[in-house]
């Protein structure tokens, strides 16, 4: 196999500095390294990186809806609460699930993020496809 995991998700920004304040501040994520122009989250295993969009590249856009992070929470409610304190916008309300709670919201660049509180280990592989559908 050439690939074992991933190494890091990279989001392409809009601002630098109101993205990394959304996901430091808001999201409370630690950061691993930062610069001018790229920004890690997370020290161990798979990381968040945030990049600046290149002005040359007209063609791509910061958020296509192609792409969905995810992280794993140990209370959704009470991150869902204090996410709509910090005026989080909510793709799709927090809601019960066959594998558990379930919630996405979005970043200040449109990017959808996952949150889920999973009922059990065996429940870590489920398919996120089928969560975007915000009822």
């Amino acid at each position: 196999m050439l690939f074992t995991k991933v190494g890091t998700v990279i989001l392409l920004v809009s601002d630098m500095a109101k993205s990394t304040k959304f996901y430091k501040d808001i999201l409370e994520l630690p950061i691993k390294t930062k610069s001018s122009d790229w920004v890690e989250f997370f020290a161990r295993e798979t990381t968040l990186a945030l990049h600046p969009l290149k002005s040359k590249r007209k063609n791509i856009k910061p958020s296509s809806g192609g792409t969905l992070v995810g992280f794993m929470v140990s209370d959704l409610e009470s991150t869902a609460k204090t996410l709509k304190q910090k005026k989080v916008k909510f793709f799709k309300e927090p809601k019960n699930e066959s594998f558990g709670k379930h919630a996405i919201i979005e970043d200040p660049d449109g990017h959808l993020i996952s949150i889920a509180e999973m009922k059990s280990k065996a429940a870590d592989e489920f398919d996120l496809l089928g969560l975007l559908g915000a009822e």
